[in-house]
């Protein structure tokens, strides 16, 4: 006679998180960028001396991609989407997709549901290096100047 193997028990699934751990990451990164956020909502960048001038702007007077970044925060936590916007409309466009993603890891947070993942692949990178190219050759010219931060 030959043994029958035994079937493993099938095991019970694994208990669900709290709400309260599943909520630890997301509302961690919101304190990540809160706290600096608040700083710069604080201290104006606009007002000479509070921040250090931007490397590429001292050594090439260009404007990089970053350029503004700091002003269109700033912009932004006073609700002036329009300055925000001339101050460094990539900024502006990354922190409402941002924005968006995060509501969405909230989501699936308080659901029980699964975290989004970005995934950009060598096409998507390639993509953003020539989105990051055009914005600061254009804004560098004199038909881009609505899309360089102002002077201070």
């Amino acid at each position: 006679m030959k043994a029958i193997p035994a079937q493993p028990e099938p095991s019970a699934p694994a208990p669900q998180p709290s709400v309260l751990r599943r909520l630890s990451r997301p509302l961690a990164a919101l304190a990540a960028v809160a706290i600096p956020t608040a700083y710069v909502g604080a201290v104006d960048p606009n007002a000479a001396g509070h921040y250090p001038t931007c490397p590429v702007l001292r050594a090439t007077g260009w404007w990089c991609p970053g350029c503004g970044g700091l002003r269109c925060v700033h912009a932004l936590t006073r609700g002036d989407l329009t300055t925000a916007g001339h101050d460094n409309l990539l900024v502006l466009l990354l922190a409402g997709v941002l924005g968006l993603l995060w509501l969405r890891w909230l989501w699936a947070a308080l659901t029980g549901g699964r975290a989004p993942r970005i995934s950009i692949g060598s096409g998507g990178a390639v993509g953003l290096t020539v989105l990051l190219v055009v914005f600061t050759v254009i804004r560098n010219l004199p038909i881009g100047a609505g899309l360089a931060p102002p002077v201070v």
